[in-house]
């Protein structure tokens, strides 16, 4: 944090006198009392910078509400207390819709599935890994998220900025893609948890919702207009909508915990089975010495034990059945992918990374919060299932909730909520990053109109929306949640493995801007999440982490050839020069030897057209060795130390052009004969460079060049 010198504070506004530190300003007023910080003085202004003059002066693409010119001087920040009054803070941006995307169709539909295929023991095995695995990335997200500003798109901008364009744009579009199926399986899971509490024949709305194909189709359709409708009006609305959602699913869980603790012993019905008769007293005994009973005109009801010792130990260990609702097998690894889905709404503050005031504090604070908070939910209702429930009811009810809860609507309300909110936090998610990948303009026009921006702050990505929400209901058109879950679960996976591996780089890297505030990770942790975060992609389903992988080199290849020249700083350049750095220092000149000697060359030109073709022949003699093509500018050094940056960049310019091995050297002196010495001086200094040094006079070498092409023509 820097002190920005000549500050002005306004009514509404700020102004900040050139030629001082230009950064984006954030202020809070407390009567006269005013505090401004600066934060992110490379990472935030360096994709900005839209050219630099012939004076070095760089500038700025302004934003809204910014006033270039302004009397005295001052470039002027129009109503910064009003924007970031707008903003979100911690709660409602990021911990809610953490906890929401988490609390999805997986808490009220799946956790009795996966306790009854799995059993207690290897469910809390199975939770501990999911939540070991998104602990790790967390804790990578928390560090990249508190070095400097983050700007929308979350992950995708941390991504980007860290390990670059072409890492960032093809994770980019994954991670867009995830939270594309998330949205849908969180569909999925509305119109199950409609149609099982109300459109079935025991449903109170039994009459009233048909439960076909096509209306299932419909009733999603219904769902996901109303989230688009909520997305259109913009982050406020969403943030409002969140709060009231996460009330009612509260009081959801209260009541569900509550009901196993004061509901007694009785029958609950589950699914229809071929077994049961309409003889209301005929009963079926099973393996598990669990009873089925026949009532109900035909519908089989499983035993609710309530509190019982001898229920947990028969709910202990695993017993994988054939899934009723999709017809397969079950198997660890199959409960395993199911239940990752649970825990991969971590990314939900983040997405609205554009949208918070702080999100440095409120990315890690509202984050880890929300993991601790759903972690022991999860563990608790895990438990008390396997304490109260028979294992036949597990097999064959996933709405067991409903039937074990005190007053049955605060379930129907709670799921329908739950997933309702995950589906919405999930499509905003989903534009936010679709439109901070366009805005980056990496795959061109492609992708350019859905960085367009709408509403009455132009804040909102409609055609991001648009298009998100039409993939999404092309995506619920496959109708069963069990099948599309696996694929969330992979792109979720790879998104985490590239946040892990971009934490990872940055500490390695050891930059000196790389002064995270959240100071509990290390590479250690970025590497670990790394590798856990492919091993489990792999471990759901080899084939689909496969083709994920080469989806993301695809896309990868797409953005290093269309995409646009970035100034991002990528961590790859201080991971070659931290390298470079270490192998240098180890490079002992004092053990050089005759049978390593490599020729070292120092090629004088003064214009690189002329002296093109004695450049290339010296390029054929290097041989492996040091090629370095010096340049001498003549004049004073306050005279010609303005030009030497532009002249730099010509010279790098050509070397790129002409795809020679060299390095360049510029030096400023009075005379040819002095710039030569000079920068023989410097590069002896050089354990790389302590051999012999060819020295090309540019005029002289010219000439036998040419006489050599005379004799040979």
């Amino acid at each position: 944090r820097v002190l920005v010198p000549h500050l002005l504070v306004g009514q509404n506004f700020v102004l900040v006198q050139r030629p001082a530190l230009v950064a984006r300003v954030n202020m809070t007023t407390e009567g006269d009392a005013v505090e401004a910080s600066v934060v992110s003085i490379q990472s935030e202004l360096t994709p900005l910078l839209s050219s630099i003059s012939n004076d070095g002066v760089r500038h700025l693409q302004e934003p809204k509400g910014f006033d270039k010119e302004s009397p005295g001087g001052f470039l002027c920040f129009k109503n910064c207390k009003s924007s970031l009054s707008s903003k979100l803070s911690t709660l409602p941006g990021v911990a809610v819709p953490c906890i929401l995307s988490i609390f999805s169709v997986i808490l009220f539909l799946r956790i009795g599935y996966v306790v009854g295929m799995s059993g207690v023991g290897p469910s809390l095995g199975m939770l501990v890994l999911c939540y070991f695995v998104v602990l790790l990335t967390v804790l990578s997200l928390s560090a990249i998220s508190t070095n400097g500003a983050i700007r929308g798109g979350g992950a995708y901008f941390m991504i980007s900025r860290a390990l670059g364009p072409e890492f960032g744009g093809s994770v980019g579009i994954i991670f867009y893609l995830a939270n594309v199926f998330a949205c849908s399986i969180n569909t999925l899971g509305f119109v199950e948890a409609l149609t099982t509490n109300l459109a079935e024949e025991t449903g109170i709305l039994a009459e009233i919702l048909p439960n076909t194909s096509n209306w299932r189709y419909l009733y999603g359709t219904v769902a996901l207009v109303f989230c688009l409708v909520i997305c259109f009006v913009g982050a406020s609305l969403f943030a409002m909508a969140s709060l009231v959602i996460f009330v009612a699913v509260m009081v959801a869980l209260i009541s569900v915990i509550v009901s196993f603790a004061a509901k007694n012993s009785f029958l609950a019905i589950v699914t229809s089975s071929s077994e049961c008769t309409n003889n209301t007293n005929s009963s079926i005994h099973t393996s598990d010495n669990d009873i089925l009973f026949a009532c109900h005109g035909g519908h089989c009801c499983a035993n609710y034990t309530s509190w019982s010792i001898s229920t947990l130990r028969n709910n202990l260990h695993s017993d994988y059945v054939e899934d009723y609702s999709t017809h397969v097998e079950t198997s660890f690894i199959v409960i395993f992918s199911v239940l990752f889905n649970g825990v991969t709404g971590i990314m939900a503050g983040a997405n609205m990374s554009g949208d918070l005031k702080n999100p440095s504090f409120s990315i890690p604070v509202g984050t880890l919060g929300a993991c601790l908070f759903t972690f022991v939910i999860y563990a608790v209702i895990m438990l008390f299932t396997g304490l109260t429930c028979s294992r036949s009811l597990l097999h064959n009810n996933y709405n067991y909730m409903l039937y074990i809860n005190v007053w049955h609507p605060f379930v129907t309300i709670g799921v329908l909520c739950a997933t309702l909110s995950s589906a919405l936090s999930t499509l905003i998610g989903a534009s936010r990053v679709l439109q901070a990948v366009s805005q980056d303009n990496l795959f061109g026009f492609v992708l350019r109109p859905f960085s367009i921006m709408k509403g009455s702050k132009r804040d909102n990505p409609i055609y991001a929306l648009l298009l998100s929400w039409i993939m999404v209901q092309a995506i619920i058109i496959i109708g069963e949640l069990n099948t599309v879950a696996p694929y969330v679960a992979m792109f979720f996976l790879l998104s985490y493995s590239m946040v892990n591996l971009a934490c990872f780089a940055l500490c390695v890297a050891s930059t000196p801007n790389y002064r995270p505030t959240f100071r509990f990770h290390s590479w250690h942790t970025a590497l670990l999440g790394f590798m856990c975060s492919v091993a489990v992609m792999f471990f759901i389903n080899p084939l689909a982490a496969g083709l994920a992988i080469g989806a993301g080199i695809l896309l990868f290849v797409i953005v290093s050839v269309i995409g646009p020249a970035t100034h991002w700083g990528e961590v790859s350049q201080g991971l070659i020069y931290h390298q470079v750095r270490k192998y240098l220092l180890r490079l002992d000149i004092r053990k050089r030897h005759v049978k390593l000697w490599r020729p070292q060359m120092l090629f004088l030109a003064s214009n690189p057209r002329a002296s093109y073709p004695m450049m290339d022949f010296i390029n054929d003699m290097k041989k492996g060795g040091l090629y370095i093509l010096g340049h001498v500018i003549i004049g004073s050094f306050e005279e010609a130390n303005a030009d030497l940056h532009e002249q730099f960049r010509t010279w790098l310019d050509f070397i790129d052009c002409t795809k020679l091995k060299a390095f360049v050297e510029l030096t400023i002196a009075e005379s040819v004969q002095m710039g030569a010495r000079s920068l023989m001086m410097v590069l002896t200094y050089i354990a790389i460079c302590s051999t012999s040094l060819y020295v090309c006079v540019p005029f002289l070498v010219t000439v036998l060049f040419n006489m050599a092409n005379a004799c040979v023509t």
